[in-house]
């Protein structure tokens, strides 16, 4: 009966066997940055975009992570459709790269399952050219299955410096019913997952490390908590690029 909860199962036994390495390498590279006061941006399109918000201004979330928001993106526009025409323009990736004060050693985490589209592919390569080191989640399967829609003719996985695999299925929906009809994309369960883990490994490292003030937001709903996060902010505030 819950036969994509059993597959959402299947996929992270996968993702923790075939992918620890990996994301053990972006823990150690998220760890240097926050250690060498540099950046840490995230980004991703319309629906690809919900790890943005997942990571960004949460209770347990880390406070140096710096979304980067596109509005033409958003799933609130009307018609929905512009969202799919928008991260198919291209320079728009560009536009939204120079938005923010990306730099040499920064960290860019991209999040696309097919990888193809232009507004991620030249987001990447215009913070690659400012100096920063990509971590991208995608989905290898699905992107080799396909062709490049920038005019670099690159998926998302070949301008990385670390690629993350979320072993889902080609198409993102997992549950099959007739006719190739598909349902219950995984990407976001998954993708999330594999980020969390990435930042609970960052902030045991950085307490091995013995900082005294970790970056990660207490829960504003805990008395107190209000007070202690503006704190944090204030210590951490040389690697917020937003406002608060």
């Amino acid at each position: 009966m819950f036969e994509y909860i059993d597959r959402i199962k299947e996929i992270l036994n996968e993702v923790e066997s075939k992918e620890k390495e990996n994301i053990v390498k972006a823990s150690n590279m998220m760890v240097d940055a926050i250690l060498n006061k540099q950046n840490i941006y995230i980004f991703g399109a319309s629906h690809a975009g919900i790890l943005t918000q997942e990571m960004f201004y949460r209770a347990g979330g880390l406070i140096t992570i710096n979304p980067i928001f596109g509005k033409e993106l958003s799933l609130s526009n009307e018609p929905i459709t512009i969202t799919s025409n928008m991260e198919r323009l291209q320079g728009y990736g560009k536009i939204l790269a120079n938005t923010r004060k990306i730099s040499k050693d920064d960290i860019l985490i991209l999040h696309s399952v097919s990888g193809r589209n232009p507004v991620t592919v030249e987001l990447g390569l215009t913070a690659k050219e400012k100096g920063a080191k990509i971590i991208s989640i995608t989905n290898l399967a699905y992107s080799k299955s396909t062709k490049s829609r920038d005019k670099s003719g690159k998926l998302l996985y070949e301008i990385s410096d670390l690629v993350i695999d979320n072993h889902g299925s080609i198409g993102d929906a997992e549950i099959e019913i007739k006719d190739g009809l598909k349902v219950s994309p995984t990407s976001t369960v998954i993708g999330a997952s594999i980020l969390n883990t990435v930042i609970s490994l960052i902030a045991m490292s950085l307490e091995d490390k013995s900082v005294d003030v970790l970056p990660f937001f207490y829960s504003a709903n805990l008395d107190g908590g209000d007070e202690l996060n503006l704190q944090i902010l204030s210590k951490y505030e040389e690697q917020i690029d937003y406002k608060y």
